[in-house]
């Protein structure tokens, strides 16, 4: 079974900051990327920021300069750090892993994401 536990949501002001964890299981860490993606209502999911086993980051442009993903290996957790937040960040959170073993994946091909945490809600205000 998947383990994807997000927290750290919650409410913020303007220019503000959150903090989102995403507790996985060793088996999830493990999967070649681990990601973070929003949604608005009324709006598709998109992606946030990915980071694959080789540690390269990727970030949506929307986010890019305000927003870090990291991960703890000894803790099998991955963060999103974001300052600056603005009102147009408020949406749900989701945790997201590629299930690919990173020990088998050849090269640093594109992340692509298979299952999704529950999410934590961010809500921005002016």
């Amino acid at each position: 079974q998947v383990q994807l536990v997000e927290s750290g949501g919650g409410s913020a002001q303007a220019g503000g900051s959150l903090r989102l964890s995403c507790l996985t299981s060793t088996y999830e860490f493990n999967g070649y990327c681990l990601g973070w993606f929003r949604q608005a209502p009324g709006k598709e999911r998109e992606g946030v920021a990915d980071i694959n086993s080789d540690g390269r980051t990727n970030y949506a442009e929307s986010v890019k300069g305000r927003f870090v993903i990291s991960k703890d290996n000894a803790k099998n957790t991955l963060y999103l750090h974001m300052d600056s937040l603005k009102p147009e960040d408020t949406a749900m959170y989701y945790c997201a892993t590629d299930p690919r073993r990173a020990a088998l994946v050849v090269g640093q091909p594109r992340c692509n994401f298979g299952y999704w945490g529950q999410g934590t809600q961010v809500t921005v205000s002016s």
